[in-house]
């Protein structure tokens, strides 16, 4: 990639079918190319652009303003900035916020992440909605017809392996923020290993609000090495890419049923649907979004959740002892798993975010009960 030294001035996002959106150079004075993906809710911007399961995307946000309510570094849910870049309608270059608040634009230049404004963000959405999620490249616009023969020579994203997105080294949460596992446990509370593939830190927030000492493993980690930690449930955690290059966490799944409660989201919900016999395959355009309505079989009641992935469980090949317990009301695909006489349960959508704020957060509940009556507390 080259080093853009005309920022701010004109930039172009560049799709692989050959459609070009002009618009205004916005974060670090650089290039970037990923998967062209985009995300519906209104606010969250920043929690979004430091999901890990972002990574190797360019995302496209559909609010029109973005910005406005500044960044606000204790919200950000990893360690760093996700997204390869970051599409706008508009920028709001005077944001408000209690704590002061970055702009936006300082935060992504910060990162190295660049992005565009400007741009039309609902015919971008519409075409993606039409044609599928496809790469895209962010280049100075004097490069565009550069960019379009680069398009072609670049690697798709469901080739790509992300398991580097997950931490390189155990750590426990402990007030707030990552710390060295060397510690001890803190608290007589359940002990709740955590396979953190990619995931948001507002999961161990919500651990830990209930009481939990939670441990983080990387994603290589055996079940073994799990299991060594003495834990009294284990949660797989979100993260990105395909799940069909994620063998060794299904096998790691595997060898756990049977041994403690296991409580899947996103992708661990994608690796215990595959650990369970079932396929994985790869939606048109995906689920991003804060409204998405999810029917929970068994009781009727519909919840609106907060979604971001591109693949989904295949109900087919499912074996007899796991139901499907939630089916999405959009295009019906599956949400959640749960096994029919082992403490496993999994959903497809995010308990741990905010959509209305505290929709869904029972979930981690139903977890904790499970962990309870498996220690007989």
């Amino acid at each position: 990639m080259t080093e853009r030294m005309d920022h701010p001035g004109e930039a172009a996002l560049v799709l692989a079918d050959g459609a070009v959106f002009r618009g205004t150079a916005l974060g670090a004075a650089t290039d970037t190319w990923g998967e062209v993906v985009f995300n519906t809710s209104m606010t969250g911007y920043q929690e979004m652009l430091t999901d890990p399961s972002y990574a190797g995307q360019i995302l496209v946000l559909t609010y029109p303003l973005i910005g406005n309510y500044g960044i606000d570094p204790p919200i950000d849910e990893s360690r760093q900035i996700q997204v390869r870049g970051l599409v706008v309608r508009s920028e709001c270059d005077s944001p408000s916020h209690p704590r002061g608040g970055m702009r936006l634009h300082d935060y992504l230049a910060a990162a190295g992440i660049p992005g565009i404004a400007g741009v039309d963000t609902r015919a971008i959405t519409r075409r993606i909605r039409h044609e599928g999620v496809m790469l895209g490249l962010i280049v100075p616009a004097s490069e565009i017809e550069a960019a379009k023969r680069q398009l072609a020579e670049l690697p798709d994203y469901d080739t790509q392996d992300f398991i580097s997105v997950g931490t390189e080294q155990p750590y426990r949460w402990r007030n707030g923020v990552p710390t060295p596992l060397a510690e001890e446990l803190d608290g007589p509370g359940p002990h709740v290993v955590v396979l953190d593939q990619g995931l948001k830190y507002n999961i161990l927030r919500n651990l830990k609000r209930r009481g939990c000492q939670v441990t983080a493993l990387p994603p290589d980690s055996s079940a073994e090495d799990i299991l060594d930690l003495n834990p009294s449930g284990v949660l797989l955690a979100p993260g990105p890419g395909d799940p069909q290059l994620r063998e060794l966490q299904v096998n790691t799944a595997k060898t756990l049923v049977g041994k403690v409660p296991i409580m899947g989201i996103c992708l661990g919900h994608q690796v215990l649907g595959r650990a369970f016999g079932a396929d994985t395959f790869k939606l048109k355009f995906g689920h991003r979004g804060g409204n998405h309505p999810v029917l929970e079989v068994p009781t009727g009641r519909v919840a609106i959740t907060a979604q971001n992935h591109g693949y989904a469980v295949d109900p087919d090949g499912l074996m007899a002892d796991v139901e499907v317990t939630h089916i999405n009301l959009h295009d019906q695909t599956v949400e959640g798993l749960a096994h029919r006489t082992e403490p496993v349960f999994s959903i497809q959508y995010h308990a741990e975010a905010s959509p209305g704020p505290l929709d869904n957060g029972h979930l981690f509940d139903r977890f904790l009960a499970a962990i309870g009556e498996a220690r007989g507390d």
